[in-house]
């Protein structure tokens, strides 16, 4: 049995260190308004928390899942630092193009590993999807799903998984920036949703399984700016 994170314990997280980054940035402006500090001199700072996510996700993604979109994070945070130093005059938006360079990292990284990037349908118990400028289609059914990872980027990811099947329980790590993620899952599926939503949205319609749910997936990740959907 996969170790289920309600379990008692602190554990390190991307999900953890979003929040700890939402009651700093409440205490400042707390305190600005009280004239005890000046929130906008510290505020200005506020990306060193998406390389702390990042690195956290990377941390969490050992493995392989989800590291495009820590890596993403790092550098998105580290050039919004370097903008916010001066140490750096063009701005991040100059630099759009460097997401093509990602995604051909990407693919030449899923093809040394010999993953297709892309894949319309299988049964392999993981699935893996990176959309980046465009869009993935892709089907599952493993008898044996367990999970995988997910990640949209100004593109957006559809996967069917109601062919597939969980023994117990499935972790899906997603990431959606400026695109989106649609899934769908079996009627016998019981979702859990831990996902953190930052001017974007996670959105579970799936009807609950009748009696005991003995099927678990687990979705978690982030929605910046994009959506996250899941239906049956």
């Amino acid at each position: 049995m996969q170790t289920d994170a309600t379990e008692p314990g602190i554990r390190f997280t991307p999900q953890l260190l979003m929040g700890l980054l939402v009651i700093v940035i409440g205490v400042l402006f707390t305190l600005d308004n009280l004239g005890l500090a000046d929130a906008g001199r510290y505020l200005q700072y506020w990306p060193v928390g998406l390389i702390a996510i990042g690195a956290a996700k990377l941390w969490q993604s050992r493995g392989g899942a989800g590291v495009f979109a820590a890596l993403l994070l790092i550098v998105v945070g580290g050039w919004l630092v370097l903008e916010s130093a001066r140490i750096v005059t063009v701005t991040l938006w100059d630099m759009w193009p460097m997401l093509l360079v990602f995604f051909g990292a990407s693919i030449v990284w899923r093809g040394m590993r010999g993953t297709p990037p892309v894949a319309p349908s299988d049964g392999s118990s993981k699935v893996s999807a990176l959309a980046v400028l465009g869009g993935v289609n892709q089907g599952n059914n493993s008898r044996s799903f367990r999970g995988g990872d997910l990640t949209a980027v100004l593109g957006g990811c559809a996967i069917d998984l109601r062919q597939a099947a969980i023994d117990d329980e499935a972790v899906l790590d997603v990431f959606a920036m400026w695109g989106g993620i649609e899934l769908r899952v079996p009627e016998d599926w019981t979702v859990i949703g831990r996902v953190v939503s930052v001017l974007g949205g996670f959105d579970d319609t799936t009807r609950a399984p009748q009696g005991a749910g003995h099927h678990r997936l687990i979705v978690r990740g982030f929605a910046i700016m994009g959506g996250i959907e899941i239906k049956n």
